[in-house]
């Protein structure tokens, strides 16, 4: 007589058994019935075969890691997709949308592979990625200060295809070379001359994108509310984006950098604590940023001590930005020595770090020169942080978790005060002195650094903005809240993290989303919610 402690291991075993191997058919089952989907309604099944990519394709883990920029998520315990398809034509995207409904597959879409949570790459369902990185093309028209850009471009191709058309145009976008267009501008988008000319989404004109029925619609066709929405809202939420026209601004020939370095042994904490004041309210074609992190002592080889770099774009030349801070901040000692000429093109290497002299043409590598694990955090700030809430900071620094940490206090003000909170669905503008980017590194999984980016994060909770906590959606942060995995999720269990993203402008979101994507295609773990109720209900 087999005892009943062994025979409920063996049914036990038996049901996971089953359950294991009803999952393996049915993913096995999907992924099948997809591809063979794929290719029978593909107007040529040769051309597109050379563009899938399953589990069993040699090439298939190189084209998933290649744009997966946050390694957090490259671990053989990531799920995986099923399939990656890298598109060439539209046809192929409205394929892969109509064949992923019909057989229950999610989509992920990716352009650079920088969302910070991964979810351009990652699903806890089953899923196929489409990867835009085919679709790069970039015109330039000097004439009428404009360009359409593909959303599988990265802002570094951007920047260079302009500067090869001219000295004196230049696009608002972010620092980092390798993030791509699509993602970058459908979240906002700021950068180095945001103060004076405002986000990237906020020089979009029109744009060209592939809805959840396989139409492709440019502005006047999907409409101004959908047009909104993808200008900040996330544009995963609402279907493919093909490309962005978006409009160049004019630089001048010549601009301006300085990177000063001060440490608490140099007053940091007066510093940074007057640059609250400053950097906000100076002279809109001047931007001065400052990168908070733990270094080496120079006065003691075995100590460290905690570093605030000056790091500044001026929109001019040296004779004009001397007496500006002389006025405005004589407390950093700016001297003409500190400070550089150069061209606009030249300051985007300058400003991200390459060495002086590197080559332009290295703003077209689409992979960045190194890779780490991270986790990343934002918030807004209102009101100027007192000295002794930045004490409080210090010690953080020192702490294990600290090492390859920083902060990143990115000024507002300029333009930006003047642009309504709901002209996008961006929200942050009026009254934010600053942003806050709060980024832990490392290169083995330590949650050792989880805890401390959440210990910091928690302490500044006074000091940022309130009701609601502000959070920049390309700085996602799962932290704030998701939606449900699979099935519904209501408008209020969303507005847990949206209103901290969007403010009021998530209920216009939502609105959006009803209209175009009902049934909630295109989602992930925080895409906008439809209202539309419960099937069945």
């Amino acid at each position: 007589m087999i005892p009943l402690s062994s025979y409920l291991s063996i049914v036990l075993i038996a049901v996971l058994f089953s359950y294991t191997s009803s999952a393996v058919y049915s993913t096995t089952t999907h992924e099948h019935n997809f591809l063979q989907c794929l290719y029978t309604h593909s107007h040529n099944s040769t051309s597109i075969s050379t563009l899938v990519f399953t589990k069993t394709n040699s090439s298939y883990s190189s084209i998933l890691q290649f744009s997966t920029q946050n390694l957090r998520f490259a671990t053989n315990k990531t799920p995986k997709p099923l399939v990656i398809i890298t598109p060439q034509e539209v046809s192929h995207i409205q394929t892969i949308i109509a064949c992923s409904r019909n057989h229950g597959l999610q989509v992920r879409i990716r352009s650079g592979g920088h969302d910070f949570e991964g979810r351009s790459y990652v699903s806890e369902v089953p899923f196929v990625i489409i990867d835009l990185t085919y679709f790069r093309e970039i015109k330039i028209d000097v004439e009428n200060r404009s360009a359409w850009v593909q959303s599988g471009a990265t802002m570094g191709e951007v920047y260079y295809k302009i500067s090869r058309k001219s000295r004196n145009l230049g696009f608002p976008g972010g620092v980092c070379p390798t993030i791509g267009v699509g993602g970058h501008i459908s979240g906002g988008g700021y950068g180095t001359v945001v103060r004076k000319f405002g986000l990237a989404a906020d020089n979009v004109i029109d744009a060209q994108i592939i809805d959840v029925k396989g139409r492709l619609l440019d502005r006047e066709a999907m409409g101004e509310d959908l047009f909104w929405a993808i200008r900040g809202g996330g544009g995963a939420s609402f279907g493919v984006i093909i490309s962005w026209k978006i409009k160049l601004v004019q630089v001048p020939s010549i601009v301006t950098v300085f990177n000063v370095p001060k440490t608490l042994e140099q007053n940091l904490t007066k510093l940074v604590h007057k640059w609250q004041y400053v950097a906000s309210k100076i002279d809109e074609n001047m931007y001065i940023g400052v990168i908070l992190q733990r270094v080496n002592s120079k006065l003691n080889s075995k100590s460290t001590t905690v570093q605030a770099l000056f790091q500044s774009l001026f929109l001019g030349g040296i004779e004009k930005l001397i007496p500006l801070m002389q006025e405005k901040f004589p407390e950093l000692g700016l001297v003409r020595e500190d400070c550089i000429e150069m061209s606009w093109i030249e300051s985007v290497l300058n400003l991200y770090g390459f060495p002086k002299g590197e080559s332009h043409e290295v703003l077209l590598n689409r992979t960045q020169a190194s890779k780490d694990i991270f986790k990343v955090k934002s918030d807004f700030v209102k009101v100027p942080i007192p000295e002794i809430g930045l004490q409080g900071i210090w010690p953080m620094f020192y702490e294990d978790g600290a090492k390859d940490a920083f902060m990143y206090l990115f000024p507002y003000g300029g333009i930006m005060d003047s642009i309504s909170e709901s002209e996008i669905p961006f929200p942050h503008r009026y009254g934010n002195l600053y942003q806050i980017l709060y980024s832990a590194h490392w290169h083995k999984v330590e949650k050792m650094k989880f805890n401390w980016i959440r210990k910091l994060y928690s302490y500044m909770e006074p000091f940022v903005s309130k009701s609601p906590r502000g959070a920049y959606i390309n700085y996602r942060d799962l932290d704030i809240g998701v939606n449900n995995i699979n099935g519904y999720t209501s408008y209020k269990q969303a507005s847990v993290w949206g209103v901290k993203y969007f403010k009021n402008n998530f209920k216009r979101l939502a609105k959006v989303k009803t209209r175009v994507d009902p049934l909630n295609f295109f989602r992930n773990e925080q895409s906008i919610p439809s209202h539309f109720t419960k099937r069945g209900k």
